[in-house]
């Protein structure tokens, strides 16, 4: 059975402090480039949106998640009341929100 699986034998060990210390070092350094390349800038959109869904009045022109453009007619602590068309108003909850866009985007529409 040799034939076809070569036989593992014991090697000397190298010098385990360096290595390991070279393996450490790499972890760290990957956790510190995922930090900045991913978790960082995620945090931070999430905390602009936050404030940004925060300090939504009525007046205010928004999208919403699902792409429905429109004007808010009435805000509550969850739920806006959005106007869409003339007449025709939806509830979506607050942070569905997604971008406040410029005055007079909802007239050129």
């Amino acid at each position: 059975m040799d034939f076809f699986i070569s036989s593992a034998y014991a090697q000397a060990a190298g010098p385990g402090g360096q290595s390991n210390l070279i393996q450490v070092a790499m972890m760290v350094g990957l956790f510190g480039l995922m930090y900045f390349m991913l978790i960082r800038p995620q945090s931070k959109k999430a905390k602009e949106h936050r404030g940004m869904v925060e300090k939504l009045g009525v007046g205010d022109e928004v999208v919403t998640a699902g792409g429905i453009l429109g004007r808010i007619t009435e805000a509550g602590d969850t739920f806006l009341t959005i106007e869409v068309a003339s007449g025709v108003g939806i509830k979506v909850q607050r942070f569905q929100v997604t971008q406040l866009m410029p005055k007079g985007t909802f007239k050129s529409a």
